[in-house]
């Protein structure tokens, strides 16, 4: 399969973009991740025409409205400029079909979240997105976000990773031109991972594909919000519990008793956080193909690349 698109700020790349003429390169983006994604670069001050180096911006504004984009010595307002450039380039980057986008945190621009907005009443600065992660988020609304500081934190960036590759997934589906039986099977295969996020997200689509008058193009796309919804949900260890004590009971009359006290103390061992949720999904993996249990080639054991080692975390 070809690798995955995401759009990502240009100074994560090492583009000496930012506003001094530096760069803040993130080591996991050539790392680790580089293997499997590939990358449309974006710097929203350079592409809308301002230089480098160039002063420093901020936010500017109230709760209660969308904030201004200011400079912070002279006061110049950037905020229409960035803005007529921010709609047309989120057009064109629609027009990609992004996966997902890593954005630089705490930018005035970039920033998905967190951003400080500072009153002019000399109020304690609020928070919210930067101009252009707002324009993304409002246009491209399905398309998962995150910034650098989140990929560090092991749980949201398994998430993040999670949702790229069932957006991968779920875009070669629809290259088939599926029909509902399709939709039906698709879901089989994905239905235990979305609810390892979202028990009810997961009852909400078996109503959908039980729907006999729901035309095939709105369950498709109703279907996608549903799924890319749920997955945004953190899986908890209770959740993961529920689906690891099911898939046992899907193994119970295949194994050896031996084989099945191995597998039940793998569980109970993550149950109490002595080990991560990889050692009993690998230990699964290995009964699934020993006995070839084609069943349970299910997304939840399977939701994206080993190498990532992104389910070793408690």
């Amino acid at each position: 399969m070809s690798n995955i698109r995401l759009g990502l700020s240009a100074c994560l790349g090492g583009e000496k973009v930012r506003y001094d003429g530096g760069h803040r390169l993130e080591p996991l983006i050539p790392g680790s991740l580089g293997q499997y994604l590939e990358f449309t670069p974006v710097c929203p001050e350079v592409e809308c025409g301002l230089g480098v180096p160039r002063e420093p911006m901020r936010l500017v504004g109230r709760t209660d409205s969308p904030p201004r984009l200011l400079t912070v010595h002279s006061g110049r307002d950037l905020t229409r400029r960035l803005l007529v450039w921010a709609r047309r380039r989120v057009g064109e980057l629609a027009r990609e079909d992004l996966s997902g986008f890593i954005f630089k945190s705490a930018s005035p621009s970039c920033g998905p979240a967190r951003v400080k907005v500072h009153n002019e009443g000399g109020a304690p600065p609020a928070t919210g997105p930067g101009l252009f992660a707002r324009v993304f988020m409002a246009h491209l609304p399905l398309v998962p976000v995150v910034d650098e500081e989140q990929l560090h934190d092991p749980e949201l960036r398994e998430n993040f990773i999670e949702r790229l590759f069932f957006q991968r997934r779920w875009r070669e589906f629809l290259g088939q031109r599926p029909d509902k039986g399709q939709l039906a099977a698709f879901h089989d295969r994905h239905r235990l991972q979305i609810l390892a996020h979202s028990p009810g997200h997961g009852r909400r689509l078996e109503q959908l594909l039980a729907s006999e008058t729901l035309p095939l193009p709105e369950a498709l796309s109703a279907y996608q919000t549903l799924a890319l919804a749920a997955l945004k949900l953190p899986a908890t260890s209770r959740k993961n519990l529920r689906i690891l004590d099911h898939l046992l009971g899907r193994l119970k009359q295949t194994l050896s008793r031996q084989e099945r006290e191995e597998l039940r103390r793998a569980v109970d061992s993550y149950r109490r956080g002595e080990t991560p949720l990889i050692v009993p999904v690998t230990l699964i993996n290995h009964y699934a193909d020993k006995y070839r249990q084609g069943s349970l080639q299910e997304s939840y054991l399977h939701p994206h690349p080993l190498e990532l080692k992104l389910r070793y975390h408690a």
